[in-house]
């Protein structure tokens, strides 16, 4: 070795050295009972991550300029060192304050001088020793130390004994668990009888952080010391268990891949041998095939492309592989271009509606105009209709209607309690199971991109943690976004401009209010007596006798008899409760022709009653007379319109107000409203103005248990306020219905139309209605307007010249009462 010199040591040295060896095979050497002699001052050796113990016997590789004049001091001198650990092993040139002041004075056994002018070094531990304090002035740091001796005149306890076995139990376990089995190691660890030499030996084989090493070090009871290395020894224990564990996982993983590839690729083998095709081959074959019949557009072939492109690299029975298999088929399956041809025949679609459909003239209406633009632009966007109105009224079966006129598909969505945002929009790709949105789903069903799907119940969705589905509708039912609506699962923009949304609806109220506003709203009122009658005759009978196995001819009912049946057997405004009579009726009589008995059959009312029993609803006449402080009222429910009667009773007292009836905040601030007019109008009244002082005033709407709310009963409530205070009487010929102002003003309500239809069915003859809801007369049939007199009313005082006059209007035809209508706007006066 031409470029390397060895500096031998004295011979004694080297024999203690080789001494130490044969003894120990982890490089320990046993302690002599004699001390060493070294100086009190001695170089100090920095070294960077690792701490040194006593009687260890260490390498170490010395290169920087200072460290090195340390060493050639030390071999000039008693060839012993203070070697000290760094804090931060990051400083190439290390002060005292970057060093721990406690170590280890170690005895160069051998040195080694490299090409390159590096040192390398086997020390060995002899001492733990502790800085006084450091002597600058020299290339090198030097320092003034303290010995730490070992006690060794100790006895040794029972806990101490127990402490020295478990340590050395654990090191055999380590040693097993890492599948090392060295009877030597074993021996070395036995013949330990000392706790602080037994500790030093195990701290200095363990892989411990240095600030860890470096408190076993500076910890100079040597029982103490061992406790801290069995702590140590124990963390060591768990995360060599949980090493070798995972080690175990993964080598048993790879083991079940090679094994399953190497059976795949003999079945390959083996079906080449035999002349059969690879089916993963052909079902990518057949999948890029349909993707290429698919017609997708650009961006979404590109996603495609390159997911078909994974899937080929990937291994056939892998879970990711059955995720972008499915993937690539929804994008093949899915209508990118597939259209329904429409039918743009108006008179066709105009009979198809007629057909299907009694009355619902407006719906009709704007379905043909509707097909009408489509005709002329076939670029227009489709509209989003909603359907609003009671339960019964046939909101989802116009729905199909309207697809059958168009020739278009039809799908319906319940969103009735839907509270996932993701049955919209899909889940990710990334959730096991993960599905499209409702909306992609239908699609797929139908096969084509302009079906009619009819979203039904949208007043009813929820929220919740997992989104909001009326939010995610926003986009669904615009017509300037949907055209690139993103689903989760797909990720790519999908085209649902051509899709027909119809929504249905018992209540606006409930819809947020950006989703009501890309709606078009179509309101179908609840049905009159005269509807409902022509709609049981033209669809409900004849439907229910072909479900029930009979022929229409067999069931033969008079007019008379299905009036008894709406009137005795159902409260609503639609027909689903007359359309279930019906149906129980047409199965009485197809049991007696199961039985023999030959049809045709008659039905008669007292066969009505025997089949449903007796009636369930009666009829209720008004009242002759009223009493003072007694006004009929007309409200509107989801099922229809209803009467309702107000009573004011006074009694002595200091003005207090007391309102029952089950009565919500809007009606409750309607009849302080009421008082309050009361009291600033009283002399023109003809009340006694100190009544708010001296009267205590009960208002009471029956019935009692059914809760009330809305601002129309305002004119009813002050009505019968003001017949209680003034002692008149209100004409029991007239309803009434109107929200009231502190002025006196009658302001517009709603739901005109079943509300005349209540007051005609209780034999009202005239009502009074604000003078603005006047336009809503238009959508009231003719016949119904000949029954009762309307008057329109723009304040407080028009309602009581008419409700205290005491006269009865004869009513009027329906020629003329269209006509009053349209000149109800200038005439303060005029009448329906």
């Amino acid at each position: 070795m031409s470029d390397q010199y060895i500096i031998e040591l004295p011979a004694d040295l080297n024999a203690e050295h080789e001494n130490a060896e044969a003894q120990s095979p982890l490089g320990e050497e046993r302690p002599k009972e004699e001390a060493p002699d070294f100086p009190a001052t001695l170089p100090v050796l920095p070294v960077r991550d690792v701490v040194l113990f006593n009687y260890m016997i260490l390498p170490l590789h010395v290169g920087r300029e200072a460290s090195v004049q340390a060493v050639d001091a030390a071999l000039n001198g008693s060839r012993y060192l203070l070697v000290l650990t760094q804090k931060n092993e990051q400083i190439d040139e290390p002060t005292q304050e970057d060093l721990y002041h406690t170590g280890t004075v170690v005895m160069i056994m051998r040195m080694l001088k490299m090409p390159d002018n590096r040192l390398k070094l086997l020390v060995q531990g002899v001492s733990r020793a502790k800085v006084r304090h450091f002597i600058e002035g020299k290339p090198y740091l030097e320092a003034e130390i303290e010995t730490l001796p070992e006690k060794d005149d100790a006895p040794i306890r029972l806990e101490v004994e127990a402490m020295m076995r478990a340590a050395r139990e654990q090191c055999e376990k380590i040693l097993s668990i890492r599948g090392v089995s060295s009877p030597e190691i074993l021996g070395v660890l036995n013949s330990l009888d000392h706790p602080g030499k037994l500790a030093d030996l195990i701290a200095s084989n363990l892989r411990l952080k240095t600030s860890d090493a470096q408190e076993v070090l500076e910890c100079v009871d040597p029982v103490e010391r061992l406790r801290l290395v069995n702590r140590h020894l124990n963390k060591e224990v768990e995360l060599t268990s949980m090493q070798a564990k995972i080690q175990e996982s993964a080598r048993e993983g790879m083991d079940r891949a090679q094994r399953d590839y190497y059976l795949r690729e003999q079945l390959k083998a083996i079906r080449k041998e035999l002349g059969e095709s690879d089916n993963d081959d052909n079902d990518l074959s057949e999948l890029a095939d349909a993707l290429d019949n698919a017609k997708l557009p650009p961006e979404v072939r590109r996603e495609a492309d390159k997911q078909l492109k994974r899937l080929a690299a990937m291994h056939g029975e892998s879970s990711e592989a059955a995720v972008a298999r499915t993937y690539l088929e929804w994008l093949a399956e899915l209508p990118w271009e597939k259209l329904s041809k429409d039918r743009l025949n108006i008179k066709k679609a105009k009979e198809i509606l007629e057909e299907d459909h009694y009355g619902l003239e407006k719906v009709k209406e704007r379905i043909l105009e509707f097909l009408s633009v489509k005709k002329l632009n076939p670029k227009s966007k489709g509209p989003i209709l909603c359907f609003v109105g009671p339960p019964g009224v046939g909101k989802t079966s116009l729905g199909r209607s309207i697809a059958r006129a168009l020739g278009r598909k039809f799908q319906r969505m319940s969103l009735g309690g839907m509270r996932d945002e993701a049955e919209i929009r899909g889940h990710r790709r990334t959730y096991v199971g993960a599905l499209p949105g409702r909306i992609i789903q239908i699609l797929k069903q139908v096969g084509t991109r302009n079906p009619v799907i009819m979203l039904d119940e949208v007043d009813k969705i929820g929220a919740d943690f997992r989104g909001d589905p009326s939010s995610a509708l926003l986009e669904v039912l615009d017509p300037e976004q949907n055209f690139s609506f993103s689903d989760h699962y797909l990720n790519v923009p999908f085209d649902l401009s051509k899709v027909m949304f119809i929504c249905t609806a018992n209540s606006l109220e409930t819809i947020p209010a950006p989703l009501r506003d890309r709606m078009e709203v179509i309101r179908i009122p609840g049905y009159t007596m005269q509807e409902k009658l022509a709609i049981s005759k033209r669809y409900i009978l004849p439907r229910q006798a072909k479900e029930n196995g009979l022929a229409a001819k067999d069931v033969r009912m008079d007019d008379a008899v299905i009036t008894s049946i709406i009137e005795g057997y159902t409260r609503e405004a639609g027909l689903r409760n007359v359309e279930r009579e019906v149906g129980s009726i047409c199965r009485k009589l197809a049991r007696q022709k199961a039985e023999g008995t030959k049809g045709p059959y008659q039905v008669t009312e007292d066969m009505v009653a025997k089949f449903l029993g007796a009636p369930r609803f009666t009829r209720e006449e008004r009242e002759k007379e009223l009493l003072p402080g007694v006004a009929m009222g007309l409200a509107w429910t989801p099922v229809g319109g209803e009467v309702l009667s107000v009573e004011v009773s006074t009694m002595k007292g200091k003005g207090r107000l007391t309102l029952t009836g089950q009565l919500g905040d809007v009606m409750k601030e309607s009849a302080q409203a009421a008082v309050s007019y009361a009291r600033s109008h009283a002399e023109d009244l003809g009340i006694k103005t100190d009544f708010a002082e001296k009267l205590d005033l009960h208002i009471h709407v029956p019935a009692g248990a059914t809760p009330k709310d809305g601002p129309s009963a305002g004119v009813t409530m002050a009505t019968a306020l003001i017949s209680a205070l003034t002692g008149k009487s209100v004409s029991p010929t007239l309803c009434m219905t109107g929200e009231i102002t502190l002025r006196g003003r009658v302001l517009p309500v709603g739901g005109i139309k079943e509300k005349i239809l209540a007051g005609v069915t209780r034999g009202f003859t005239d009502v009074t209605i604000p003078r603005q809801n006047t336009k809503d007369l238009e959508d009231i049939p003719a016949d119904l307007l000949e029954k009762i007199n309307v008057h329109p009313a723009d304040t407080l005082e028009d309602v009581l010249k008419l409700a205290f006059s005491g006269k009865k209007s004869a009513p009027q035809k329906a020629a003329a009462a269209k006509k009053t209508t349209r000149r109800a706007g200038s005439s303060k006066s005029a009448s329906v």
